[in-house]
């Protein structure tokens, strides 16, 4: 919940994809529509559709007393936490495999397979949440995190097609669909493909089963594979789906290849943090079993959406669908781990989490008091225009986290059974520590950095409430902001047709709007800036003079 209630959308893909979906919900032309989303005329960024579909459904089923953002904010929720299970499931039916089962002793006393099984998911799951990538984005509204959801399906699915039957088929063959629907269809048929080489290979292991079943339903899943993913690359080219956006590292004139190696390393480091040098250690560790299910699936599943990261523009919404994959390439790590290691993790963690948390409540305390007078100035400077003021809900909750933590760390430092997920407990606790108090102690402030209600309400307490305004050269975000904030009639600019009593317009527009349209009937009202960055500068114009002017 902290990140989803409390607030509005947040710039820029948050409220972009707020306002295709509440199109949606209010269009009245019909499938046609559905099938072609617009805002004001302009098509998503990101070639999609069921992400929007499933938002003004949401929308849509909301009783009256939920806002409809938050119905959006609920559902994509729900898929976050399916993300979560179909991510422990995944790594449990890996961890089921003989070749990732522990050595047997020589006189017992090793773990039952369900009972290591269980603990590798438990630790699976403690890393995805503990990837820092995972916070801004999973609380989201955007094709990311449905695209997220479908793909973690199809792990799902393909992870446990040798113990069960008709569940993790339905998966992939939702995640396929889905993910190619979700605007990522090069990114679904890839995994397609990989997952039509596990499951022929587990034909061919399955050949010389005495059961007839065991032998032919592998091939069965085969052909469904074979025609869901032939079927969902001829839907997503009829659909418009397939737009390649190829930016490979260097081809900027803007950046040199050094620069874009370097940033999109810095992202790969601290995204993926801690998962990645836990997968990189299982990957040395099994090295020389690479073949084996367990490591052989998570592994493809990372390298489909890196490849995706360093070879497109969407790098951090590409990355993301990396990080199911990761953890569970992370969990198994765990097992191998010596006690010096598995201390090494808990002190650093522990300094790094109650640091963070630390400044969190300093740069609180400053905004409440003006103490410490550095921190406070840096508050004002980063969110010049702001008026603090306290939640005592929001409070009640971020102590009682800050308690929560203080416990988690005393247990985990305590004396008692060991078990192979409590590397992964602060790691974990901490991310959701740190994120709990940032959504609570400073959601207002993060509300008024990243929203667009403070321009929006200049804007509305200039025009009241116009008949319509006229817009020239706005952003999506733009766009869906006036419209979700205040409700404004937003017409584009058309000297064709009788003429609003404002224009809104964009920077871009400087140059050309007196080619669309004659000033001299237009006066000059005043730019409109968002307070936290000068790059969203809003040009309002009043007219003065008759619509033909």
């Amino acid at each position: 919940m902290p990140g989803l209630i409390g607030r509005g959308p947040w710039k820029s893909a948050d409220i972009s994809a707020y306002g295709y979906m509440a199109e949606l919900a209010q269009s009245g032309q019909g499938l046609l529509r559905w099938l072609d989303p617009l805002l004001l005329g302009l098509r998503p960024e990101t070639p999609a559709l069921l992400p929007y579909w499933i938002g003004a459904w949401a929308i849509k089923a909301a009783p009256a007393w939920i806002s409809p953002d938050l119905a959006v904010r609920f559902a994509y929720a729900l898929m976050l936490w399916l993300t979560f299970t179909a991510t422990w499931y995944a790594a449990y039916y890996l961890a089921r495999t003989s070749q990732a089962q522990p050595v047997a002793f020589a006189f017992g006393g090793e773990a039952r397979p369900k009972d290591y099984a269980r603990a590798i998911a438990d630790g699976a799951l403690l890393a995805l949440i503990a990837c820092l990538g995972l916070a801004q984005l999973g609380h989201e509204t955007t094709p990311a995190l449905a695209q997220l959801f479908f793909s973690s399906q199809l792990f799902y699915g393909i992870s446990a097609l040798p113990y069960r039957r008709k569940g993790p088929l339905v998966a992939i063959l939702v995640g396929l669909a889905g993910t190619a629907l979700s605007g990522a269809p090069a990114v679904a048929l890839l995994l397609g493909f990989f997952a039509m080489l596990f499951v022929s290979s587990d034909r061919r292991r399955s050949t010389g089963s005495a059961s007839s079943e065991d032998s032919t339903y592998p091939l069965f899943a085969l052909s469904a594979m074979i025609v869901a993913t032939a079927l969902t690359g001829l839907l997503a080219a009829q659909l418009g789906l397939w737009h390649w956006k190829i930016d490979l590292p260097g081809t900027s004139a803007s950046k040199s290849l050094a620069s874009d190696l370097r940033s999109q390393a810095k992202l790969l480091l601290w995204f993926t943090w801690p998962a990645w040098p836990l997968a990189v250690w299982t990957l040395w560790r099994w090295r020389r079993q690479l073949g084996a299910r367990h490591v052989a699936v998570p592994l493809l599943f990372a390298l489909v959406p890196l490849a995706a990261t360093w070879t497109t523009a969407f790098s951090e919404r590409s990355l993301l669908l990396a990080l199911p994959a990761l953890a569970t390439l992370a969990a198994f790590a765990l097992p191998t781990f010596r006690r010096s290691v598995s201390a090494l993790i808990d002190w650093f963690t522990l300094l790094f989490f109650s640091g963070s948390a630390a400044i969190i409540w300093g740069y609180w305390i400053a905004m409440q008091t003006g103490y410490p007078p550095k921190m406070a100035a840096s508050v004002t400077r980063l969110v010049p225009g702001f008026i603090p003021s306290v939640s005592w809900l929001a409070l009640v909750f971020a102590l009682a986290a800050t308690l929560a933590w203080c416990w988690l760390v005393r247990w985990r430092t305590g004396r008692h059974r060991a078990a192979l997920w409590k590397t992964l407990v602060l790691p974990a606790g901490g991310a959701a520590l740190c994120w709990l108090l940032g959504t609570t102690l400073w959601l207002p402030a993060l509300d008024y950095a990243l929203s667009y209600a403070p321009q929006v309400h200049a804007i509305a307490q200039r025009v009241g409430q116009p008949s319509c305004i006229s817009t020239v050269a706005l952003t999506r975000p733009q766009i869906a902001a006036l419209r979700y904030h205040a409700q404004f009639n937003l017409k584009p600019l058309d000297v064709s047709v009788p003429l609003c009593p404002w224009i809104v317009a964009g920077p871009d527009a400087i140059g050309s709007l007196h080619q669309i349209v004659n000033l001299e009937g237009w006066r000059f009202d005043g730019t409109l800036r968002r307070p936290t960055s000068a790059s969203d500068d809003l040009l309002l114009f009043q007219r003065v003079a008759p619509s033909g002017g």
